[in-house]
């Protein structure tokens, strides 16, 4: 089996296979301190690489270009590596179910191409049992090769924030394991070796998929909990940005604040954690009830917005609204599976006109996927209301007088829909426009 020393002395090589916020972050870490092949299906994403442009914005240009990874979309280079690392994505299909159609395509990719000796390491987001039952038996069948004789497996959560500059790869502490003592420590010395927050010994590779997806259902269940309470709060007239700043006074309370819910992670994980309890017989509530909550937050969002629209004597019908950010969350260009999108179709069945600004998002992505035109504000014009969505530091120029200036269609106030709860409620309704935030 390899070894770290032959990695690290460029004996032998590591492969990355999947190359967007986890896998290449993870790339040019490993880059250090051994020699990387980057492997992604996408021809376009590697000719991208190679000209020193990541679309996602987690690596500079000049950080990229710097790197010696070897980029590349032919999968027999893959025969190389001793010990390469799967960072696929694991979507959910329309009817919430897994989607386990990029893991399975990806082994089959790495069995075609699989070298004696080598590990494979798996650090998709899945449901305990997937590594070792849908995982290693496709790799065995499409390379002819014995799993724990011929080759190893790990498994290890990736834990990439997008967008945070701040708890990168390297900061991150790294649960990490292996179908056999042997494989776990050679995998945790192998991720040693860039991680300086270490990493942690799970004892098994279902206690690691597991622990993976907890962490994201956890967190989908805590901001479930803070979007019912503001939607019960908001029926009560009190501010829920208040409630949380007086509660958060004691030492214990957890810091969570309500808003949309979506990305690859939060909104997509606890699916595949249901899925397989029910499979197993056991009918969740908890977590489905987060997550009824959570997707239902776009819809809730564009009520309010109309409820707020006709207090001001607004005719909803052709209503001009500015929704300000498309992408799941601040900073980052990635609009999959984002919920602003949920608030921008519901508007529409209401018969406003939503006029969407977002200077992170791709264009021609946003056109291609959900039908949508991104506008500059300078070609927005007036409009009647505003759901200022995602707190972009783009949007760090906008003052409440300028939304002023831009709610000016038409007769009656202004609406404000402040989703983050970004804005100072008296500032804005001093300038006699109508807020509202969750």
């Amino acid at each position: 089996m390899i070894s770290l020393e032959g990695l690290v002395s460029r004996q032998s090589k590591i492969a990355m296979v999947g190359l967007g916020y986890v896998g290449l972050p993870l790339a040019v870490s490993f880059d250090k301190v051994a020699d990387v092949i980057g492997y992604d299906i996408s021809d376009r994403k590697i000719e991208e690489l190679k000209r020193g442009l990541d679309t996602t914005g987690e690596i500079t240009s000049s950080d990229l270009t710097s790197t010696e990874i070897e980029f590349t979309s032919d999968p027999g280079r893959l025969k190389d590596a001793a010990f390469i690392i799967v960072t696929v994505p694991t979507p959910i299909h329309n009817s919430k179910r897994p989607d386990l159609g990029p893991i399975k395509s990806a082994s089959r990719t790495i069995g075609q191409n699989l070298a004696k000796k080598s590990i494979v390491v798996f650090e998709s987001t899945f449901y305990p049992g997937v590594t070792e039952e849908i995982c290693i038996p496709i790799l065995e069948a499409e390379s002819g090769l014995v799993c724990g004789i011929d080759f190893k497996v790990g498994y290890s959560p990736e834990r990439i924030n997008p967008g945070d500059k701040i708890h990168t790869v390297e900061n991150i502490v790294k649960v990490v394991s292996g179908q056999d003592r042997e494989t776990l420590e050679t995998v945790a010395k192998v991720y040693e070796a860039i991680i300086s927050a270490g990493v942690y010994r799970a004892s098994s590779i279902r206690v690691a998929e597991a622990a993976k997806v907890i962490e994201n259902t956890q967190r989908d269940l805590n901001i479930a909990l803070m979007n019912e309470l503001s939607i019960i709060f908001s029926k009560m007239g009190i501010s829920t940005k208040d409630v949380l700043e007086a509660a958060g006074t004691k030492w214990n309370f957890l810091n969570f604040r309500p808003g949309l819910v979506g990305g690859h992670c939060i909104g997509v994980d606890p699916y595949y954690l249901t899925h397989k309890a029910e499979a197993i017989g056991y009918n969740p509530q908890v977590i489905l009830a987060g997550r009824r909550i959570n997707d239902g937050m776009g819809k809730y969002v564009a009520e309010m917005t109309i409820k707020k629209l006709i207090e001001v004597r607004k005719t909803v019908n052709g209503c001009r609204v500015l929704v300000l950010g498309l992408t799941f969350k601040e900073n980052v260009p990635d609009i999959r599976n984002t919920k602003v999108v949920d608030i921008i179709q519901n508007l529409k069945e209401f018969g406003v006109q939503p006029l969407v600004h977002d200077p992170m998002a791709n264009g021609d992505v946003a056109r291609h996927e959900y039908g949508l035109e991104l506008l500059s504000l300078g070609d927005v014009g007036r409009v009647d209301g505003v759901v200022w969505a995602v707190d972009h530091d783009a949007f760090k120029h906008i003052t409440p007088w300028h939304l002023k200036e831009l709610c000016g269609n038409g007769n009656g106030h202004g609406v404000i829909i402040d989703v983050k709860s970004i804005l100072s409620r008296a500032e804005v309704e001093s300038l006699g426009l109508v807020y509202w935030s969750l």
